[in-house]
């Protein structure tokens, strides 16, 4: 275990369906402090065609990415880097060979975690960058591009609950929502579709629940950092009357990640109500996660 005098600078690769993020940080003390973070939209979820497979010239842009991201981790002067790939990765039929040569190319290795890894990572990130974590259970909901996870448990403790759904930002709209802004009878129809997916949940309620990942996020730009009833409304208003460049450009987020707020948004919306609590928008997550835990060895 690292001795608890010593600050560790490190960082994690992380490889979602819509961006490839970099996180380095300093960890003292089981705290972590953020040194530097960058983001790529690659869209790597949209890729998965027919033959379910990631495609050459996809391949040499996540290359090119990764590559740069593990240099800029090295001048910042990390001791040591991770990478890990989520749903998109996962899910490719290529995907395993994909990792195997970008981590030929980069000289870093690359694990592509499961669902239920990247719950509990997601939970100690978001749990573990709380300034005062609560007592009793904690809900933690990962809103990704193609796959979204909730789990619950206490600070300090493995989960007791965790779940994922096959539905994320992504996959959301490129079943249901066509338009931009996207129709009021899609989102209705869209809502549905999501309510039916979660409606078989059976979670354990949580004395308070965090929401992270880039797309909620960036909802906390639109609505606020509480995601409760009135930000819900507010915030589908906005989405849904204005385009996403338009949006994009007056709230100074990339119009690709607005584009994918409403699915985002009508996902924490169906889960909030499963679980019968307000949201917050946490400030950690799955990097956050590995970095503390990488701390730890």
């Amino acid at each position: 275990m690292l001795d608890r005098n010593t600050i560790l600078r490190v960082a994690c690769i992380d490889i979602g369906s819509n961006t490839t993020r970099l996180l380095v940080a300093d960890v003292d003390d089981g705290r972590l402090e953020v040194v530097s973070q960058e983001k790529a939209f690659i869209a790597l979820g949209r890729e998965l065609g027919t033959d379910g497979r990631i495609g050459q010239a996809k391949l040499a842009e996540l290359m090119q990415v990764v590559e740069a991201q593990v240099v800029a981790a090295q001048r910042l002067g990390a001791t040591e880097v991770r990478a890990v790939a989520t749903a998109a990765v996962r899910r490719a039929a290529n995907g395993r060979r994909l990792v195997r040569d970008v981590a030929e190319r980069t000289g870093t290795e690359i694990e592509i975690l499961s669902a239920g890894e990247e719950a509990r990572l997601a939970f100690v990130g978001a749990v573990g960058m709380l300034d005062e974590p609560p007592m009793g259970l904690v809900a933690v909901l990962d809103i990704g591009g193609g796959s979204s996870e909730l789990v619950i448990g206490e600070p300090g403790w493995p989960p007791v609950w965790w779940e994922s759904v096959p539905l994320g930002s992504s996959t959301i709209t490129e079943r249901w929502l066509h338009s931009d802004p996207p129709h009021p009878s899609e989102l209705s129809a869209a809502l549905q579709r999501v309510r039916m997916a979660v409606a078989g949940l059976s979670p354990p309620r949580p004395v308070q629940a965090l929401a992270v990942g880039g797309s909620a996020t960036s909802l906390g730009r639109v609505a606020g950092r509480l995601l409760d009833g009135p930000a819900f409304a507010r915030a589908l208003y906005l989405l849904g009357t204005e385009p996403a460049a338009t949006l994009g450009h007056r709230l100074g987020v990339d119009p690709r990640r607005v584009r994918l707020l409403p699915g985002a948004l009508l996902l924490l919306e169906a889960l909030a109500a499963r679980l019968g609590v307000s949201l917050a928008v946490g400030r950690g997550g799955i990097r956050e996660g590995l970095l503390l835990e990488l701390a730890e060895r």
